[in-house]
């Protein structure tokens, strides 16, 4: 089997690209280097190929609150990747499965986070344009399934964490976040001062936990959207409390500035269906996975957490 992957060289990517190779795959990876996916024909040099999976994980994001900043940006940018792919699919692989990357921040804030429910009301404000540019991405597999019979998959990860994420200066997603600024307090005395209260709460998920489901959704599940998750949520603060634990940090010393964004105040998605499709779902549990994150960052500790200037 051959599966494409856009997006290969971002967190998710450098995860699943091997992963499918481990399991046979012969796998073409696309980074932004190598196709500018707002290009109309930026894919047709692959048009000799035929895939049998299109792993779509290309995005323009970023997390905290760049998507308050960039707001008509990220409408354009990712509509405009996302229709090249959409196209590029129907025209050139008819015959494969499109594999989109969904959020959990196109759900409603008032609504249970249930697949049904994905298209359902507005998400909150601050996210507002991303996720609906998520949502028109499953329109597009919705329709094109619907006149074409194309087949598509729509898969939504709680946060993923884990090592290996970026250290380019990007806003760091908040697991990221909190571990980098308890390890910098810990070697370098920095202050810690956290957003919000710190009573809202999160899930997360070990990348390697998320894309092993991923790859056996891909192959078996067709024409439906899987929420893929714990299914528990911890607040900020319980996140905290662990990260000291294992650093050796002392707790107290964090503070909390409430007038800073924070973004939905309560984020779980249900996975009922994925338990039904995957009875055999395990996932690590948080300690673990904070302990295998916490290690990455120190041993990369020269570009995750430089000294000050």
């Amino acid at each position: 089997m051959k599966a494409l992957v856009t997006g290969a060289t971002g967190y998710l990517g450098q995860y699943l690209v091997p992963a499918l190779r481990e399991h046979g795959l012969e796998v073409t990876a696309i980074g932004s280097r190598d196709a500018d996916l707002r290009m109309a024909g930026s894919l047709d040099q692959f048009n000799s190929f035929s895939y049998d999976l299109v792993f779509h994980l290309a995005a323009w994001t970023q997390a905290g609150d760049f998507c308050l900043h960039h707001s008509g940006e990220q409408w354009l940018i990712n509509q405009q990747m996302n229709t090249q792919v959409l196209a590029w699919w129907r025209q050139n692989q008819p015959q494969a499965k499109l594999i989109s990357i969904g959020t959990s921040c196109a759900y409603a804030p008032d609504l249970e986070l249930s697949e049904e429910n994905y298209l359902a009301g507005k998400p909150i404000d601050s996210l507002f344009t991303y996720a609906m540019t998520k949502r028109m991405l499953y329109a597009g597999q919705l329709a094109l399934h619907r006149q074409f019979g194309m087949r598509y998959l729509c898969l939504v990860p709680s946060t993923l964490y884990g090592g290996g994420y970026h250290t380019d200066g990007r806003q760091m997603h908040f697991i990221f976040d909190l571990i980098r600024k308890i390890l910098r307090a810990k070697f370098y005395s920095e202050p810690v001062v956290f957003w919000g209260d710190g009573h809202q709460s999160r899930e997360v998920m070990l990348v390697g936990d998320f894309v092993r489901m991923a790859v056996a959704l891909a192959e078996e599940h067709d024409n439906d959207l899987v929420n893929i998750g714990t299914g528990e949520e911890f607040s900020i603060r319980h996140f905290a409390h662990l990260i000291c634990e294992q650093t050796g940090y002392d707790e107290s010393l964090i503070s909390y500035d409430t007038s800073r964004y924070v973004g939905a105040k309560s984020k779980c998605l249900r996975i009922d269906k994925l338990r039904r499709l995957r009875p055999d779902l395990c996932s690590t549990d948080l300690n673990t996975g904070l302990r295998e994150t916490i290690s990455w960052f120190i041993e990369n500790r020269e570009t995750t957490l430089p000294p000050p200037s």
